[in-house]
């Protein structure tokens, strides 16, 4: 299989921080966004971001920004179309989503999402890790996406679909699972952002 593109996923409104990109706030020094875009970007062949309004403030990216073509917020999900839509003008099979507000994500996550997915005629898989409640937690914004499966997407979220679970499982979805739960913590409060500054 050839290497995923990467999108990260920024398409959200951010309510809890008061609204505004959450990717955009200072994590030791450097943006949220520029945490995740180190990460990501060797792992894949290429990388976009999804964001809504104006493309211009991510113009310091430099790097396609894909709005959600699905009207009125619809979540993770319509971020994952928009860049079904990008790589399958690419000539791409698969993407690797990553949140923009969570920055330690592991530096083996697209290895180890395409081991996960081997032997798939539709490489589809979430990240998860062990939870002591329900025996592991997907993290529904890391996935493996198919090119492939871009229409039938298309068609969920048009009849309002919105969970990410949901989809995957119609389409036996798989996990990934890693260890560390914490590489996951994503920054939804100025509390949150706070404990980040810790973990760094």
């Amino acid at each position: 299989m050839k290497q995923p593109l990467g999108v990260i996923l920024a398409g959200g409104q951010a309510t809890r921080m008061g609204g505004g990109d959450k990717g955009m706030l200072t994590l030791g020094g450097q943006t949220i966004l520029s945490h995740v875009v180190e990460r990501l970007l060797p792992q894949v062949a290429g990388l976009a971001l999804n964001a809504n309004g104006d493309a211009a403030r991510f113009e310091a990216l430099n790097m396609p920004v894909l709005p959600d073509s699905i009207d009125g917020f619809a979540g993770p999900l319509a971020g994952v179309l928009a860049g079904l839509d990008w790589a399958a003008g690419q000539g791409a099979d698969t993407i690797v989503t990553a949140a923009a507000d969570t920055p330690f994500f592991p530096g083996d996550l697209v290895p180890q999402l395409l081991l996960a997915s081997e032997g798939m005629d539709h490489p589809l898989v979430l990240a998860a890790t062990p939870d002591a409640k329900r025996g592991t937690a997907r993290h529904p914004t890391f996935g493996l996406w198919p090119v492939a499966l871009r229409h039938d997407l298309r068609a969920a979220l048009q009849g309002g679909l919105r969970k990410v679970v949901l989809w995957t499982q119609a389409h036996h979805g798989r996990e990934a699972l890693f260890p560390d739960e914490q590489s996951f913590f994503n920054i939804n409060t100025p509390e949150d952002l706070r404990t980040a500054e810790g973990m760094l």
